[in-house]
């Protein structure tokens, strides 16, 4: 009777625990939803680009180089945006994404593509169709294949540095250096690139980075003078390496042996993200000679679930102001007007 009982009483315990677990459970997903349809019915996305990424860390605009690919973009074609730092993915499992005009679209190239369609901007109308085609294969090694060199080293061998930038408690910051990391390594592995060994992925790394600066030459930019939509993905990339992975090896060759591309991402910085204010070393200031000494900060120091108090629009260069009509791009006559709500 006794091992009846006990049993009895261990089967009901598991009830209990395994039913006050469903209900904590589905407790949560109601939530979730209730908040979701908050923050949706908040949203309005009339003639107006809202952009869903995560969270700014501390000391940089985005530690995640996609995120930075497009909001640098979008700056680049002097468009308005919302940022929306609601950490929820696409219905493709992507981030980041966008809202216009009640339409989602996620993966930064068809972004690129719907906003060209629906808004008539393009970086690219200067490019021949051969310039076209070396752009497209720049952007798919730096998107395909850097992506994951650069993440490796954020995420997996330089994690403790990345968790500090994290602008969330000790807590949080554990878990997504914890998954994010999880999520590289096996990604990875199926990407291929995860089989080799870390001293085999910095060659890799290498590889990648040498070939940015011998494209790159002395030209202003990728692909010469003006900017074109390579270059939002090239700076998103390069800028993770730059002022991300402080100390680790691929900031050292960068900063040591490929100037060109130190000053390239300086210009875009200075050009297109005029409010990240850096703490140059000396070694920057030799090569920037025209940049002031400043501490280093990002002033956008939004939280999660936070929407951006700025409905953005590119700020004007220092040294002259600039408007859609100078600057860089070119825009079809039948673009819509875009408009955004604050």
């Amino acid at each position: 009777m006794m091992i009846a009982a006990w049993v009895s009483d261990s089967w009901w315990r598991k009830t209990l625990y395994v039913s006050g677990g469903a209900l904590l459970a589905a407790a949560a997903y109601i939530f979730y939803e209730l908040l979701s349809i908050k923050k949706e019915q908040e949203l309005d996305s009339t003639d107006a680009i809202i952009l869903h990424q995560f969270s700014r860390p501390v000391l940089s605009p985005s530690l995640y180089p996609l995120c930075l690919k497009i909001e640098t973009y979008l700056r680049m074609v002097d468009l308005p945006y919302q940022t929306y730092f609601d950490g929820r993915l696409s219905a493709q499992g992507k981030m980041p994404w966008i809202e216009y005009n009640h339409e989602r679209v996620s993966g930064t190239e068809f972004i690129i593509e719907f906003l060209e369609k629906k808004l008539g901007v393009s970086l690219n109308k200067g490019l021949s169709a051969k310039e076209e085609a070396i752009a497209h294969t720049i952007t798919k090694m730096v998107d395909e294949h850097l992506h994951w060199m650069i993440a490796y080293c954020q995420w997996v061998e330089n994690v403790e540095e990345t968790r500090h930038m994290l602008g969330m408690c000790e807590l949080l910051q554990w878990s997504v250096c914890e998954l994010n990391g999880s999520l590289v390594k096996r990604e990875m592995y199926c990407h291929g690139t995860g089989r080799f060994n870390t001293h085999l992925i910095h060659t890799l790394l290498e590889k990648d980075l040498r070939t940015l600066s011998t494209l790159l030459g002395d030209k202003k930019y990728i692909m010469g003078s003006k900017v074109s939509s390579v270059d939002a993905a090239v700076f998103g990339h390069l800028a993770q390496v730059m002022w991300t992975l402080t100390g680790s090896s691929p900031e050292q060759l960068l900063k040591g042996e490929l100037p060109n591309l130190v000053r390239y991402c300086e210009r875009i910085r200075r050009k297109f993200w005029p409010e990240w204010v850096l703490d140059y070393e000396e070694l920057y200031s030799e090569m920037c000679t025209d940049s002031p000494m400043q501490h280093s900060q990002f002033s956008c120091a939004d939280t999660l679930y936070e929407m951006d108090t700025l409905s953005h629009k590119r700020s004007p260069d220092t040294d002259s102001g600039r408007s859609i009509s100078d600057s860089d791009i070119e825009v079809d006559e039948s673009g819509a007007e875009l408009k955004v709500n604050a």
